[in-house]
């Protein structure tokens, strides 16, 4: 898992190639969004970042789930266009502000998505 303390843009933010968190003003620069359970407030930016998320989800450097606050339509629109044109989507899970705060103490999560629904569990 990947707990970000702060919002973030894909575009401008991450590096599409490899999915590494490139803003130097963000707290986790430096990161890689590989395979993890992103865990954020929400997003920042550009409707580009849809296209950066498609894109790293192709290359298979994209995060294995998004967990937000607020589902992001660009974040969303991303990881559908990534499962409609490369069948590689990836769970995109609205928590309230409440499970957002338990779930940042986890270190490890597993994500069953089916439908609209998910279900996260701590993996210890």
């Amino acid at each position: 898992m990947l707990v970000l303390g702060e919002p973030l843009s894909l575009w401008g933010g991450t590096d599409a190639a490899t999915g590494v968190i490139t803003d130097e003003r963000h707290p986790q620069c430096g990161e890689s969004l590989k395979g993890r359970v992103v865990v954020m407030p929400g997003s920042r930016g550009s409707s580009s970042s849809a296209s950066v998320l498609a894109e790293q989800l192709r290359l298979g450097v994209g995060p294995g789930a998004l967990v937000l606050l607020r589902a992001d339509p660009i974040l969303v629109i991303g990881a559908l266009v990534a499962a409609e044109l490369y069948e590689r989507g990836i769970p995109v899970v609205e928590l309230s502000s409440a499970d957002l705060a338990t779930l940042s103490t986890w270190s490890r999560a597993r994500i069953a998505a089916s439908g609209e629904y998910a279900t996260l569990t701590e993996e210890l």
